[in-house]
């Protein structure tokens, strides 16, 4: 990406992300202005709709199969975003795997602490199979903290005995909100999009006080993996939350799943977010497309 593309890119984020004490509104707002400056293509459907009581958006690119349907939930540390920052990245999503995707706009913290955000993707779910989307159907995606959301959520469909989708498919997960890991420290001079200091502020928002950092539902890193669908992971090398992706997918492998982890060299945290100037955003798109349509239509095959 050129320097100067970088500095916009980065001063988009705000002094909000910078400060030395950020307001979350100030954080929220900045997340608007990003999504604003990242606006989906012309031709990308969205559709409104209540999804279980569930606000939410179906977004569609050209030629995207009802016969193949994405989960989709957004990043933002539980706190800030909502289907609307995250339009344009669902929808390159959409066309790369001729899929329809349902982005949901799960309750946020402070106003709504865990497990509110997993309440919310379960009900969502739920909502997806009474509308006749058989789970061979389906797959569960999502950046960030909805990364590390759509995992947990695949942790709260198996303790209620729910059929579970055909695939997970994560962009720079947030699997671990007791904030371990050797990246936090190393990478912290390489990655400008995520700060320790700002992420684990927004973890402990969402956590509300509660003494859960290691409860599964919050931070995925530590479920048990048995059972799990096959898993995609991309992740940026220069990312703080490296850490998060590499030991998710060791611990996944170790429980039999297949997993398909990819470090992208000199990324940093969300990077395809940024695909409109990134071309190596849009690549990495293209693989996850490429992913999630190979694995939906897979499973369709053989259910």
């Amino acid at each position: 990406m050129p320097q100067s593309e970088f500095d916009i890119l980065v001063n988009s984020l705000g002094s909000a992300q910078r400060g030395a004490q950020p307001t979350l509104e100030g954080i929220r707002a900045a997340m608007d202005r990003l999504g604003d400056r990242f606006l989906p293509a012309a031709d990308i459907a969205i559709e409104a709709v209540s999804a279980g009581g569930v606000p939410a958006e179906w977004v569609r690119a050209p030629g995207a199969s009802e016969n193949m349907t994405v989960l989709f939930t957004h990043g933002g540390g539980y706190c800030i975003g909502s289907p609307r920052t995250h339009r344009d990245l669902v929808g390159r999503l959409s066309r790369a795997s001729r899929a329809r995707f349902l982005s949901i706009d799960y309750r946020l913290a402070p106003e709504h602490p865990f497990p509110a955000a997993v309440e919310d993707a379960v009900k969502t779910y739920e909502w997806l199979l009474n509308q006749g989307v058989g789970p061979s159907q389906l797959a569960l995606c999502g950046d960030s903290a909805g990364g590390g959301l759509a995992l947990a959520t695949i942790v709260a469909l198996r303790e209620r005995k729910y059929r579970l989708p055909a695939a997970v498919a994560c962009i720079s997960p947030l699997t671990d909100l007791a904030y371990t890991g050797e990246t936090l420290v190393t990478n912290e001079a390489l990655d400008p999009i995520s700060r320790r200091d700002t992420s684990s502020a927004l973890a402990r928002r969402y956590l509300g006080g509660q003494d859960v950092s290691r409860n599964p539902l919050a931070s995925p890193l530590y479920a048990d993996f048995q059972g799990f669908p096959p898993l995609q992971i991309l992740v940026g090398s220069h990312e703080i939350l490296l850490d998060n992706s590499t030991r998710v997918a060791e611990r996944a492998r170790a429980a039999g799943v297949d997993v398909d982890i990819e470090v992208w060299e000199g990324m940093v945290h969300i990077w395809p977010y940024f695909a409109a100037i990134l071309p190596k955003g849009q690549e990495a798109i293209e693989r996850m497309g490429s992913y999630l349509a190979r694995r939906l239509a897979q499973d369709r095959a053989c259910g």
